[in-house]
């Protein structure tokens, strides 16, 4: 096995390794899963009673889920870099793996963490908002997949941004929104269109756009990490 091969290993297994110390350890406390739960729970309620039998049009259920969604995120996201800090943990994990391991474990954490948060919100929303009706599958569910994408990378590295601050829980939606603008504002427009019916062809920017961004910020948070996690 070649120097290459041995570091790659090693990488790999520092990656899963992050990953599940996270997974375990929001499985004894389930903070983030509990108040990801009620979260999505509570805010569907408001928005059912607040609807009423009035409807809506598509475009603004779609932001409304979206909205769940993203506020959803900044309640429990967040946790990923902040309990390092708040146990005293971050010196120990900053010594046992390196740099880019840590954020991939940590972004696959938020990524399996999102993704049980999108699949609850989207079918109690489907089954209790009446007029949400999703006429192309298939092009929500790639909208909603990217979206969740999008939404756990960018989570993931404003989380080690604002770990360390006094303000963290004020800060963070405050500092996620104008960096999630973009990507909700696509998904928005794409959760609309698969409730109109629209075509793949139709929502071609839509997906470049969302494809774009992942790429983007997971390029730039991979390399800015190393600095931002020492610092």
């Amino acid at each position: 096995m070649t120097s290459a091969e041995r570091y790659s290993t090693r990488w790999v297994r520092a990656t899963v390794a992050v990953f599940l110390k996270d997974w375990h350890s929001e499985l004894r406390t389930r903070y983030a899963i509990s108040a990801l739960g009620m979260f999505v729970i509570t805010t569907i309620a408001m928005i059912l009673f607040s609807l009423g039998s009035e409807p809506a049009s598509p475009e603004v259920l779609a932001g409304m889920l979206w909205v769940v969604l993203f506020f959803a995120a900044m309640s429990g996201l967040s946790r990923t870099f902040v309990m390092e800090e708040e146990r005293g943990t971050a010196m120990t994990v900053q010594l046992q793996a390196p740099p880019s391991a840590v954020y991939f474990g940590k972004l696959l954490f938020n990524l399996v963490l999102g993704a049980g948060l999108t699949l609850l919100t989207v079918v109690l929303y489907a089954l209790l908002i009446e007029g949400f009706v999703i006429r192309s599958t298939g092009l929500f569910v790639g909208i909603i997949a990217l979206g969740s994408i999008g939404l756990a990378s960018a989570s993931t590295i404003i989380a080690a941004i604002i770990a360390r601050a006094n303000t963290k829980g004020t800060l963070y939606p405050v500092l996620s929104f104008p960096i999630l603008l973009p990507l909700l504002m696509t998904v928005i427009s794409g959760t609309r269109m698969a409730s109109e019916g629209a075509s793949w062809g139709d929502a071609v920017g839509e997906f470049q756009i969302l494809i774009s961004y992942i790429v983007v910020v997971t390029t730039t948070s991979y390399l800015l990490f190393e600095y931002i996690w020492k610092d």
